[in-house]
C-alpha cells in the first residue's frame, strides 16, 4: 500500500544510503570483496531498501576509488588515508552520488551524508564533512548552483 505513496522512494533511498555507509566501512576494515559485501547487504538489510540505488552507487565506489580520492583530495587538509574510515568512506559515497547521479540533488547528498555522518561518525565529524560537499558541489554541480534561484 505505501510502497507507491512517493514518500516512500525517499524512505527506500534514505535506508540504502544507511546500508552504503556501513558498506562502505566495511570495505575498508574486513578484507572482504566488494561482491561479497555487496551481496550480504542485498540480501540481509535492505529489505525495504533501494536496491538498485544501492548496487549502482556502491559498484561505482568500489571501482571508483583511485578516482574519488583524488576528486576529494583538494578540499581536504590531510590526506585521503589519513581520514577516518568512516568519513572516508561518507566522503567517496557522496562524490560517486555528486560525479555520476545527476538525478540526485546536490543539496539532497550533502544534507543525507551530513546526518549519517551524525549518526555513525565522531562528534564533529558531520561539520567537517559539510564542509568538503559543499565545497565539492560548487565544483562539479555548479550548474545545478547557478539554477537554483531561477
Amino acid at each position: 500500500m505505501y510502497e507507491d505513496h512517493p514518500k516512500s522512494g525517499i524512505w527506500r533511498r534514505r535506508r540504502a544510503r544507511r546500508a552504503l555507509v556501513q558498506a562502505a566501512y566495511q570495505s575498508q576494515i574486513s578484507g572482504l570483496s566488494r561482491a561479497q559485501i555487496e551481496k550480504d547487504f542485498l540480501d540481509n538489510s535492505l529489505r525495504k531498501g533501494d536496491k538498485a540505488f544501492f548496487s549502482d552507487v556502491f559498484r561505482k565506489m568500489s571501482s571508483q576509488q583511485s578516482e574519488l580520492d583524488e576528486t576529494i583530495k583538494p578540499f581536504l587538509d590531510i590526506p585521503v588515508d589519513k581520514l577516518d574510515f568512516l568519513e572516508r568512506g561518507v566522503l567517496r559515497l557522496a562524490a560517486t552520488e555528486i560525479q555520476y547521479r545527476h538525478d540526485v540533488p546536490f543539496k539532497v547528498v550533502i544534507d543525507e551524508y551530513v546526518e549519517l555522518t551524525k549518526v555513525f561518525g565522531a562528534e564533529e565529524a558531520h561539520k567537517f564533512v559539510n564542509g568538503v560537499l559543499d565545497r565539492l558541489c560548487k565544483r562539479y554541480r555548479d550548474t545545478e548552483l547557478d539554477n537554483r534561484d531561477l
